[in-house]
Formats: C-alpha cells, sequence, structure tokens
C-alpha cells in the first residue's frame, strides 16, 4: 500500500492533495476507489474493503471523497499505519486484489444482478421486442411481467439484454 502523500488519482493530478495539513499524509491508501461512474465490481469491492476494516470512524479508516475533473468525483479509503491490525487487513486486501479482481464474489454478483434488474425495468416494451426480435424469439416475450419470465420465454435475448445491463 502506498502512503497517502505519495497517492494521486492519474498522473495529472497532485500528490497527497493537503495531506499535511489534515495529518493524514502518513495514512496508507487502501487499494480500492469508486468514483460517479463506478461500475459493480468497484462499488462491491469499495463496500467490501471497508467492511473488511470494520467500517469508516473517522479516525483510523477514513473515506475520503474529491471533486475531480475526470470523474467528477472519486473516493478513497485510508488507514493509520500506526493500527497494525488494519494494516494487516490492508494488505490482505491488496493480496486479494492482486489475485484475483474480486474481494466478494456474492456481494459483486448481486450488485451485477441489481444492474441488470435496473436495466430490464427502465426499458420500454419496444425496446424489450426488438431484443427479441433481433434473437429471433417470439416478440410476445417483450410482455412477460418479469425478467425471470421472460428469460424463460426468450433466452437468447435475456443474456443479450445481461450483457447490455452490465455495460
Amino acid at each position: 500500500m502506498q502512503k497517502y502523500k505519495e497517492f494521486s488519482p492519474t498522473q495529472f493530478d497532485s500528490k497527497g492533495l493537503l495531506g499535511e495539513y489534515h495529518g493524514i499524509a502518513d495514512y496508507l491508501v487502501i487499494p480500492v476507489m469508486h468514483t460517479r461512474d463506478s461500475r459493480p465490481l468497484d462499488e462491491s469491492n469499495f463496500a467490501t474493503a471497508l467492511d473488511m476494516l470494520g467500517g469508516e470512524d473517522g479516525e483510523d479508516v477514513q473515506v475520503h471523497r474529491f471533486g475531480h475533473w475526470g470523474p467528477g468525483w472519486f473516493e478513497i479509503v485510508l488507514i493509520n499505519p500506526l493500527r497494525d491490525d488494519l494494516v494487516k487487513v490492508g494488505e490482505e486486501i491488496e493480496a486479494s486484489l492482486a489475485d484475483y479482481p474480486a474481494l466478494n464474489d456474492e456481494d459483486f454478483s448481486n450488485r451485477e444482478w441489481e444492474q441488470v434488474m435496473m436495466y430490464w425495468e427502465q426499458m420500454g416494451l419496444r425496446e424489450k421486442y426488438e431484443y427479441c426480435r433481433r434473437a429471433g424469439e417470439s416478440i410476445f416475450a417483450a410482455r412477460a411481467n418479469d425478467f425471470s419470465d421472460f428469460s424463460e420465454r426468450a433466452p437468447k435475448a435475456a443474456e443479450r439484454i445481461e450483457e447490455s445491463g452490465r455495460e
């Protein structure tokens, strides 16, 4: 993990913005971040990392939010380097993410599913009809009451909707 005073979200940004002023320059940056544009994987990892650290306490585990010219805003998690227990958890998070992109598969999967369901609910009938037509399936499946029913009636179209909903 790097110290906050060495951290910058991009190469074009200042390192350790106001870290000395706020007394957090030597705090460690947990390798998760989320932004206005975060996808389910980033959201899941951010929430899971905070959970693993015992949540934000305002002292030893802090979430800092910054306005940014790129994504609008971003948040990072900082931990007190003097807390050995937190440093150990932070190192576990870092090692886990080095080997695999998700800290919690179940949470990530649930967030992806929620995103697909939101996409489905926001689709109009005409759009659902087009998915069915392009997949070569019955256009009447577009009138399904819910996504589970739709998936049974038009599995190819449902698969395409799931792919689109994850994008």
